[in-house]
């Protein structure tokens, strides 16, 4: 196999750069009020709410997507995602609890939600392994899923049992609970932009040992890989994602599971041609689910998180039974 072949070429960086520019372009200038192209540069509405919207949406919807994408090569299954292994519903209890509690950190404003979205996201995707793992050793898609989803309801009425007793918070946690970038600020952008460099460039960094793994754990230790180490490094980067995520928009569920499936499907199973294009894909995905969410109902909004969990389920249904008829 031709080398330069194996990752994402210049041209494919160019052609997905500019579909997911031309998106954010039609996303910003679309809306409540629709604003020409030519009135970007002077438009109030743009720079002041709709441009870093779109920025945070984007960066949303990139990290859960090349997250997802990891998480799906890590454990050999095409359905694992933030949603269906109970990471999401893990994170947005971290928010959650930060809220109700006024659990900040001094002098960094909303790091207290940040915090314990990541720190309850990792919680909940070693919970929901190590029970899978003690169930069934060979991991396997029904096991994960299924204790993926009792975990979500099981931390779901957590959240339930924190609204009825937070009072004049209430309104402020249900926005956690539908998913929602209204509101997004510059600075959100910024902690997105950053944790997306950070943990999402460190998975891009373990391309080549994500595919030994989807060959499976022993053909990882075979060709060198450590496997132990492999495991946790993805699973903090991929928590750590999804609680800033959550952290920012609150649960939008299914889109780590449904752009990397069809990005498979265009570029490939190869990670250090999927992760890349995951970021565009994820990005791209999230950013037209957010147009819909805001002109369908247009003068009233919709959460985002109905429009992508709506499209999710669709293609989980359709996944599920695909795998299982090709395992027959």
């Amino acid at each position: 196999m031709n080398k330069k072949r194996e990752g994402f070429r210049a041209g494919e960086y160019i052609i997905f750069g500019a579909v997911t520019l031309a998106i954010m372009a039609l996303c910003v200038c679309i809306g409540s009020v629709n604003v020409p192209l030519s009135e970007f540069t002077n438009s109030v509405i743009i720079k002041t709410v709709r441009l870093p919207r779109v920025l945070c949406v984007a960066l949303v919807g990139a990290s859960l997507s090349v997250g997802g994408a990891a998480m799906q090569g890590l454990l050999k299954n095409p359905l694992a995602d933030g949603a269906t292994l109970g990471v999401s519903g893990g994170a947005s209890l971290g928010a959650v609890l930060a809220m109700a509690f006024g659990i900040t950190i001094p002098g960094i404003p909303f790091a207290g939600s940040v915090v314990m979205s990541m720190a309850l996201a990792f919680v909940s995707l070693v919970i929901v392994l190590s029970l899978a793992y003690k169930l069934d050793y060979s991991l396997s898609t029904n096991t994960i899923i299924l204790l993926g989803v009792i975990y979500s309801m099981f931390v779901t009425s957590i959240t339930s049992l924190l609204v009825t007793f937070a009072g004049e918070k209430v309104r402020d946690i249900m926005f956690w609970t539908l998913g929602s970038l209204s509101g997004s600020r510059y600075s959100d952008a910024i902690m997105l932009a950053a944790a997306l460099l950070i943990f999402g460039g460190i998975l891009m960094a373990k391309s080549r040992e994500l595919n030994a793994f989807a060959i499976g754990e022993d053909n990882a230790r075979h060709v060198g890989v450590n496997v132990r180490g492999v495991k946790f490094t993805v699973l903090i980067c991929v928590s750590a994602l999804i609680g800033v995520c959550v952290s920012v928009g609150g649960t939008i569920g299914f889109v780590g599971l449904v752009t990397p499936h069809m990005l498979r499907m265009i570029v490939g199973p190869n990670h250090k041609r999927l992760l890349p294009a995951s970021v565009f894909g994820g990005a791209s995905f999230l950013m037209l689910a957010d147009l819909i969410a805001r002109t369908l109902l247009n003068p009233r909004e919709l959460s985002i998180g109905v429009i992508t969990s709506f499209v999710g389920a669709l293609l989980f249904v359709w996944i599920f039974y695909t795998s299982r008829r090709s395992k027959k």
